[in-house]
C-alpha cells in the first residue's frame, strides 16, 4: 500500500514564502512523475507544477518564477519552495506522486493560507 504524506502548510503574509514536502512510501515503490496542485474554495482542483522522474519542470503560469518544484529520488520526496506568496495561493495543496505503470496516489493535502 502507499502512503503519501504532506507537510510544511501554514499561514504566512503577504510577500512571504514557504515549503511544501511529500514524501510517498510503500513496498517496493519508486516515484515517477510527482507533482502539486491546489484547490481553493470554489474551484476546480489545479496544476501548480509538476517534475519528472529525469528532473524535467513545468508550471502554472500564475507562479512561475516565485515556486520552485524539486525532488529527491531516492527518497521518493517532492518539494514545493513558494517564494513572493500572493492572498490568491490560498488554498489546499495536494501532492500526487505516479508510479511507474501508470497508478498515481494522493495526499491528503495541506492548508496554505496568505494574508494581506
Amino acid at each position: 500500500q502507499v502512503q503519501v504524506a504532506e507537510s510544511g502548510g501554514g499561514l504566512v503574509q503577504a510577500g512571504g514564502s514557504l515549503r511544501l514536502s511529500c514524501a510517498a512510501s510503500g513496498s517496493f515503490f519508486a516515484a515517477n512523475a510527482m507533482g502539486w496542485y491546489r484547490q481553493a474554495p470554489g474551484k476546480q482542483r489545479e496544476l501548480v507544477a509538476g517534475i519528472t522522474i529525469g528532473g524535467s519542470t513545468n508550471y502554472a503560469d500564475s507562479v512561475k518564477g516565485r515556486f520552485t518544484i524539486s525532488r529527491a529520488n531516492a527518497k521518493n520526496t517532492v518539494y514545493l519552495q513558494m517564494d513572493s506568496l500572493k492572498p490568491e495561493d490560498t488554498a489546499v495543496y495536494y501532492c500526487r506522486v505516479s508510479q511507474i505503470g501508470g497508478n498515481f496516489y494522493w495526499g491528503q493535502g495541506t492548508q496554505v493560507t496568505v494574508s494581506s
